[in-house]
């Protein structure tokens, strides 16, 4: 079984904070396209609707070699309603 290496503490962090800061801005501007999206962890979310902010930060902690301020900007491009 594979198993996830994780960035530790990243979620509690200053990065952390601040990336979860920019993407509740973005659900909260119209412009974007930040509705909620399935989730089969019925656990987790009983409603089995993971938000736009939980989605996105679990993806950055679970890929810790990834550049979270391109991710944001790339992330920002593909959710702009136009």
């Amino acid at each position: 079984m594979a198993t996830f290496k994780t960035r530790s503490g990243f979620l509690d962090s200053q990065e952390g904070l601040a990336i979860r800061q920019k993407l509740q801005f973005m659900m909260s501007d119209k412009t974007y396209n930040t509705q909620s999206s399935y989730s089969a962890n019925s656990l987790q979310y009983p409603d089995n609707t993971i938000s736009f902010v939980d989605k996105h930060m679990n993806y950055l902690n679970v890929h810790p070699k990834l550049d979270a301020r391109m991710y944001i900007a790339n992330l920002r491009l593909m959710t702009r309603v136009r």
